[in-house]
């Protein structure tokens, strides 16, 4: 459905409180055209978690530790090893 909108003074277009709080990505394919779409973004500084090489070494590394219980550690004893 399309909508006729008038852009305020400041530049804002009023999209309706339905989609108040909601994420929406602006393309301009060219001047004067805007496409708006709804949907979740990702920050740019958390892409690298959808790499697919990312997820599948994340996937191993939740199975992991889903295996490997926590278990009490003696700091002295670790220190040694790293000394040695």
């Amino acid at each position: 459905m399309a909508m006729i909108k008038t852009v305020g003074r400041s530049g804002q277009i009023a999209l309706g409180k339905e989609y108040a709080g909601r994420h929406v990505l602006i393309d301009q394919p060219e001047p004067g055209v805007w496409i708006i779409k709804l949907g979740t973004f990702v920050p740019d500084n958390e892409q690298w978690l959808l790499e697919p090489n990312t997820q599948q070494e994340l996937d191993e590394a939740i199975t992991w530790a889903e295996q490997n219980p926590p278990q009490p550690s003696n700091l002295n004893d670790l220190a040694a090893q790293i000394e040695a």
